[in-house]
């Protein structure tokens, strides 16, 4: 395991999790860019809305295979890790029974109303924040099982998909089988299902000409679309995006008690991960990529796996981080993602002042709708080199980022040291005497 450094709260750090957390908080731009830029609604219902020349299908297609969802697994798992980390520092240290769900549970309170402020006030509809402090708390319950358990209820979310998906399916081809042979009510069980399809197109498609109005509009105009699309969301799927956290923070969970997320497995156990999460994951992401690419009405079944082949993926990346964590030179390229990894949380809420606000929002350069896939993701690259070199020199001179020296503030109920000079409050450093 990499040496650990220690936060001004007194909170050990592993390298190991923090250079993880910083390349997930990196990978997520590479999926919020063309939701920022352009029509949520089209992100998934109609791409080629977002541009689709020869260089805009090359960037999709690598987007969808390696970053669609991994991102957002990866930092639940390390969720999940710190969950673990978090609860066993206080229930050491307090020997109370409601310190636990106090502390913890005042700790998620507090991120997730700086999740709903990330969506109400800086309007980004699309904050994880607030849905992952919520989906901790349901973690913690588990917290105290066995790694196995863990895991079998971490899977529950893409269990339940992929057999409701597969009973869905078959009902359908049930139908479909049933309506050749002229079976009357079968026909009509077709007709209806083919309308109601029809409806929902319809009804994606004035969404999005709703957005890009919403986008393309004054100030206002701007901020109300985010609203509304917050709203949405926010009295939608909600709760699945909950069980989805919660269930992959229970992985990450049982990963972390098993040693591989603090680089404690052997090169070889890390070679077989590898291998199981890009043999699975490879080849269900590539037929639901070919599977969108169709435009056509035929029925889609990629959606039954969709959640194993993100967490498939998930764990072919985390494998291939923690070989080359193993390697001391490769460690060396590795490391300034340590430092994004300590400010994620700002880096977080920067990339939507950045990207949203300043470069697509009509308050900024107001290029929404005008960037394809593949200007949208050389732009996230951009600015993420621009983060990692940011965070690098911004810990040189402080201890903790801003946004994470609030939140952890007014977690503890006191100001925690922010510079590296600052010697109140534990953990800080003796400054050099002259």
């Amino acid at each position: 395991m990499i040496a650990a450094r220690d936060e001004p709260d007194g909170a050990p750090r592993l390298a190991t999790l923090d250079i993880l957390r910083g390349l997930a908080i990196l990978g997520i731009l590479f999926m919020n860019v063309s939701e920022m830029g352009a029509s949520m609604t089209a992100n998934w219902s109609d791409i080629r809305h977002l541009g689709w020349n020869e260089a805009d299908r090359i960037a999709w297609w690598l987007r969808t295979l390696l970053v669609e969802g991994t991102a957002r697994g990866l930092l639940e798992m390390l969720f999940g890790a710190g969950m673990l980390i978090l609860t066993d520092r206080i229930a050491t240290a307090s020997a109370g029974a409601l310190a636990l769900p106090l502390r913890y549970g005042w700790r998620n309170i507090v991120l997730w109303a700086f999740g709903m402020a990330h969506m109400a006030l800086l309007l980004w509809p699309g904050d994880i924040l607030h849905t992952y402090a919520v989906a901790a708390l349901f973690a913690c319950t588990a917290r105290a099982l066995p790694p196995r358990a863990m895991l079998a209820i971490g899977l529950s979310y893409a269990a339940f998909t992929m057999a409701t998906g597969v009973g869905a399916i078959g009902h359908e081809a049930g139908v479909r089988a049933a309506a050749g042979s002229g079976d009357r009510t079968a026909v009509a069980t077709l007709r209806t299902m083919t309308a109601e399809r029809a409806r929902f197109r319809v009804a994606d498609a004035a969404a999005v000409r709703r957005e890009d109005a919403a986008g393309r509009g004054d100030a206002r105009a701007w901020a109300v679309g985010q609203w509304r699309v917050a709203v949405s969301r926010l009295g939608g799927d909600e709760l699945v995006f909950i069980w989805e956290a919660a269930a992959t923070m229970l992985i990450g969970a049982a990963l972390f008690r098993w040693g591989a997320l603090g680089g404690g497995w052997s090169r070889r156990r890390y070679g077989w991960l590898l291998a199981a999460g890009y043999g699975v994951g490879l080849p269900l992401r590539t037929y639901a990529a070919w599977e969108a690419t169709r435009f056509d009405a035929r029925v889609e079944i990629a959606w039954v796996w969709e959640d194993a082949a993100r967490l498939a993926m998930t764990a072919g990346h985390l494998a291939i981080v923690m070989l080359l964590a193993s390697s001391p030179r490769a460690m060396a390229w590795l490391r300034p993602f340590a430092a994004t990894g300590r400010t994620a949380l700002t880096l977080y809420v920067a990339q939507t002042m950045i990207v949203s606000w300043l470069v697509f929002s009509p308050m900024g350069l107001g290029l929404y709708g005008r960037l394809g896939w593949a200007s949208m993701m050389l732009l996230a690259l951009a600015v993420d080199a621009l983060l990692v070199w940011a965070a690098i020199l911004y810990l040189r001179r402080y201890r903790i980022a801003p946004v994470e020296w609030a939140w952890r503030s007014l977690v503890e109920g006191r100001r925690l040291p922010i510079r590296r000079q600052d010697r109140s409050g534990p953990g800080a450093r003796t400054a050099p005497s002259s």
